[in-house]
Formats: structure tokens, sequence, C-alpha cells
């Protein structure tokens, strides 16, 4: 898998130095309320080390994550992950998470949503980018607007925390639409 430059950060392959990074926000409530319900309940370290033993080695074809982090130094800021690539129908869904609180609203994520997005229709000849978010995640909406993602349907009262229900938005960007974004910017 190719290493991804951006202005300020890259994407690279996972390493086992990234542990103690992702160990700091797996189990912070204010990071992964944000993320899907595989965080309900805490994680163990051996969980957590079975998870980067798996993005480090696999062969899935079905799945491909990199992890963000600063160009100059190669620390971890976080990751963007695709998964359930569908190749017949090129598409894929893609996950992202800041690990850190003082990294967020810094640009991390929309650089890097940049890059694979480019990655995805340049190179591997996908058609359709997919995500989910919660409707209260504001921050994560305006990032994925401004890289050209568009509601597309919205599952209505989907996911039960802090005692009430919230809607879950489905977003996605095709490639024409990110062909034609670029051609404004440029």
């Amino acid at each position: 898998m190719p290493r991804l430059y951006g202005n300020r950060i890259m994407l690279r392959e996972y390493k086992k130095e990234d542990l103690s990074y992702i160990r700091e926000w797996v189990n912070n409530s204010k990071i992964t309320d944000m993320l899907s319900d595989i965080f309900l309940f805490p994680h163990s370290l051996r969980t957590t080390e079975k998870f980067l033993d798996m993005m480090i080695e696999s062969e899935r074809k079905d799945m491909c994550g990199f992890v963000i982090a600063d160009k100059r130094t190669e620390e971890y800021i976080g990751q963007i992950d695709l998964i359930k690539i569908d190749w017949k129908n090129r598409k894929a869904i893609m996950g992202i998470i800041i690990g850190r609180e003082e990294n967020h609203s810094k640009g991390y994520g929309t650089e890097a949503i940049n890059l694979l997005l480019e990655f995805c229709f340049q190179r591997l000849g996908l058609n359709k980018l997919e995500l989910e978010v919660r409707e209260y995640n504001k921050k994560a909406i305006r990032c994925y607007e401004k890289c050209g993602f568009k509601v597309e349907g919205i599952f209505k009262e989907d996911r039960y925390i802090y005692g009430r229900f919230t809607d879950t938005y489905r977003m996605a960007i095709l490639r024409k639409e990110w062909e034609e974004l670029n051609k404004i910017k440029r």
C-alpha cells in the first residue's frame, strides 16, 4: 500500500508503535460516542492489540486502512479506513477518527479525507464513497460536506445514546461529483 502525502499529514501504514496512541482514545467516550456501537463497552488492551495486528497483517481485499500521521515525524494523529470495499459495484464505506481532542478542528480530517478521495477515485477506480454519521456530530458533518459528501438518507431515531434516540445520516460522494468539485478548486 502506498503512502499518501498532503501538506501537513501523510496517510501511512499501521505500525506496532501506534498502539499507545490508539489506546488513548479507544475508551474515551468523548471520542467514541461519535463512532459505531462497537465502542459501547470498554476495549481491553488485547482487543486493541488484535485490531492493530489485523490492520498490520491483513491481506483482506475488502478493507484498507491508513494512519493519519504528521508528515515530518510520522506520529499518529488518527486513522482513516475503507471498510466493506465492494469491488463489483465500485464503492466502499469510510471511517475516520482523530484520536486526540486537541487535534480536532485543525483540518487534519479534511486533509485526510481529500487524500483518501483522490486515492479511491484515481487509483482504486471506485465510483462511490459512503459513510454514516450521527446527527449530533455537527463538526464531522461540516467536514464531510466541505469535502463534497451529501446526505443520501436519514435513518430516523436509529441510535440510542444518553437517554434519547438520534438520527443517523448516510452520506456519500460520487466520483463525478468529486471530479467536478476539483475542477472548481483548480
